[in-house]
Order: C-alpha cells, then sequence, then structure tokens
C-alpha cells in the first residue's frame, strides 16, 4: 500500500494485511481522491475508522492541513503512529477511541472537519450511526464533505443536511461522497 500522490508519493505504508481491517486499494482510493481533489487543499480531515491511516496520510500528501486517525484498535494505532512517523508527518493527531466517544470529544473540544472519511467495518450500522452523530453535533464546516464506503448504498442513511454530490461502484463497494447543505 503506497501513498498514490502529492508530497509523499510512493511512501510504503504499513498496516496493508493488518487482521480487522479492510484497507482501500490503490485504484479505489485513487478515483476517490480525484472526486474531491478541489476540497483537499488546506482542510482539515478526520479519518474516523482509520486502520492503517492510509486516507488520512493521503489527504495530507494532497495538500490537507492536519488529519485526526481514530481507531479503536490499539494494533491499528499503532501502525498508524508508525506510518506517520516513518514519514515524519507532523500534522496529525491520533487517538485510540471508540467512534462514538471520538466524535463526542471532537464536539467538545469544538473541533470541526472540511472532509471526514467514514469506511466503518461492513457488517455493522456503524456508517448510519456516524453520519447521524456528525450532523447531530454539527461537526462538518460549511460545504464540508463526508466520504463514505460500504457493501451496500442502503446503509448509507443521511438528513436533509447533507446531500450526495458523487457515487461510484468499485466490484463490490460503494463510495458516496456528502457535502454539507448550507
Amino acid at each position: 500500500m503506497k501513498v498514490i500522490s502529492g508530497k509523499y508519493k510512493g511512501r510504503v505504508l504499513e498496516g496493508f494485511d493488518m487482521v480487522g481491517t479492510r484497507p482501500t486499494m490503490d485504484r479505489v482510493k485513487e478515483s476517490l481522491f480525484a472526486m474531491i481533489q478541489d476540497s483537499i487543499s488546506d482542510s482539515v480531515v478526520l479519518d474516523l475508522f482509520a486502520g492503517s491511516g492510509n486516507l488520512g496520510v493521503e489527504a495530507l500528501s494532497q495538500g490537507a492541513s492536519f488529519s485526526y486517525f481514530v481507531d479503536s484498535n490499539r494494533k491499528a494505532v499503532q501502525t498508524i503512529e508508525r506510518n506517520l512517523s516513518k514519514i515524519r508527518i507532523l500534522d496529525a493527531k491520533v487517538f485510540c477511541f471508540d467512534y462514538l466517544k471520538a466524535l463526542a470529544f471532537f464536539a467538545s473540544e469544538k473541533i470541526f472537519f472540511d472532509i471526514i472519511f467514514l469506511d466503518p467495518p461492513y457488517q455493522s450500522n456503524y456508517l448510519e450511526k456516524s453520519i447521524a452523530v456528525i450532523d447531530e453535533k454539527n461537526l462538518m464546516n460549511e460545504h464540508g464533505l463526508i466520504v463514505c464506503e460500504s457493501d451496500q448504498l442502503d446503509k448509507i442513511i443521511y438528513s436533509s443536511h447533507f446531500q450526495p454530490v458523487k457515487e461510484k461502484k468499485y466490484g463490490d463497494k460503494y463510495i458516496v461522497i456528502l457535502q454539507k447543505v448550507c
């Protein structure tokens, strides 16, 4: 697994074979970032179910100003920390939190996001719950994007405060990009 473009292009990331994770493959990641490229520069990013940190690192490589990484798996958090250290990324913070605890923390600290990556375990309802809490706690900046990855379109449930702006199917997965409606 490599960083596909930007200032860290070609850097190898650990965590491709980490148990309990499902890394976004390079061809999907390349297409996903092409869909959001106009929103990345100087953005504040949250990689909520971060795994190896693949998506947050890619966003930083392509010009995001800061990235928060959250995963409840201690081994995943250690992998993210090693990846950030190896590439010498300082504009990031890593948390070993449950996703709901993390969202509550960000709300209490008044930390808001331009882009949030949501790629939770497919066999869960975490995607729907995450979007609902992000909406309820108003964690998105104006015109912010939520990048959702799921195995089923009907799992991507959102309120009228968001609208889908892009949708694409890659094999057995869907990427849907929601934008905050202002």
